[in-house]
């Protein structure tokens, strides 16, 4: 073997640990489970299957606005994820990659992000993937996360931009109905959010987070959780008469939403007679049920039943 190619050798395993480094930084997982909410908000837009490309191109410009967003995120927090028992595989703090590498990575997902989607998609849907990475880095990052326990509530806004985006790529306007779906998702966040807080609250007390476990007790969390549930649920059902969804919908929107109810009610239980033995349970419950709830709206339009 050539010293070249003894180089090259060593250069390859080098070269995909910091690819992956680099893709680890933008929450992919986060950004799946935003995603998820973007393709058939579209389909509901379209009334049936938009264009396929506008389909991929709103994809991707999402999956870089998220990306972007939460690699500055990672770059802001740098300093409480090594403290967290949960965080400390984070790129950052292995020293997989250095902070100014974070910072340039998420600046270039960022500009990316706006120019694909201006220029494929159009100038609306550029314009709120911008406002989620400033509202994102700026109100809950830098403003709200270390400051108040409501930090995952308002923060819930950035997670609910993809709906306004995938709805503004296909009609370039955003309705009513855009706008209960943004509900939806912002309602979603705490109550699938907090258990995991639950689950991790010695991680953010030691980190100094005021998570609402943190600071407030388990039947505080647990009325919390249980009142979003109930507002969350409402909102589903708004979508009805806004949306105009037929008999698919309806039924999967009562019946996840009763699951959702019992779920929350059934931690609360917990919460009032002891401690909490399994808080995620809900954290991974939210999220079949607001996959189930997005598949419905999917599948409403395009295999639709009237009530009548």
């Amino acid at each position: 073997m050539t010293t070249k190619t003894a180089e090259f050798t060593a250069q390859r395993p080098n070269f995909w640990r910091k690819a992956r480094a680099y893709f680890e930084l933008t929450k992919p997982r986060v950004i799946e489970l935003l995603l998820v909410s973007t393709v058939p908000t579209m389909i509901l837009a379209q009334r049936g299957i938009p264009d396929i490309w506008l389909m991929i191109a709103t994809v991707v410009g999402g999956a870089l606005s998220a990306g972007s967003a939460n690699s500055f995120n990672c770059f802001i927090d740098a300093d409480i994820d090594k403290i967290m028992g949960r965080t400390k595989g984070r790129p950052l703090v292995t020293g997989e990659l250095t902070k100014r590498e974070a910072f340039v990575f998420a600046w270039i997902l960022g500009v990316l992000s706006v120019v694909w989607l201006a220029v494929f998609v159009n100038v609306l849907a550029a314009m709120l993937s911008l406002a989620a990475i400033l509202f994102y880095v700026f109100i809950y990052t830098l403003l709200l996360k270390r400051r108040t326990p409501q930090n995952i509530v308002w923060g819930g806004a950035a997670g609910s931009m993809p709906v306004l985006i995938g709805w503004a790529a296909v009609t370039n306007e955003l309705a009513p109905a855009a706008w209960v779906l943004f509900l939806i998702i912002f309602l979603w966040t705490p109550p699938h959010y907090w258990p995991l807080s639950l689950r991790y609250k010695q991680d953010y007390t030691d980190a100094g987070v005021p998570m609402l476990p943190v600071v407030r007790n388990n039947k505080t969390v647990g009325v919390q959780i249980i009142l979003y549930a109930w507002a969350l649920v409402a909102s589903t059902l708004l979508l009805i008469p806004v949306a105009s969804m037929g008999l698919i919908y309806t039924l999967t929107a009562l019946a996840t939403g009763a699951w959702f109810i019992l779920e929350s009610y059934r931690l609360y239980r917990q919460a009032i007679v002891g401690e909490i033995t399994n808080p995620m349970r809900l954290f991974h419950g939210s999220i079949s049920y607001l996959t189930l709830l997005f598949v419905a709206i999917a599948i409403d339009p395009l295999l639709y039943f009237d009530f009548l």
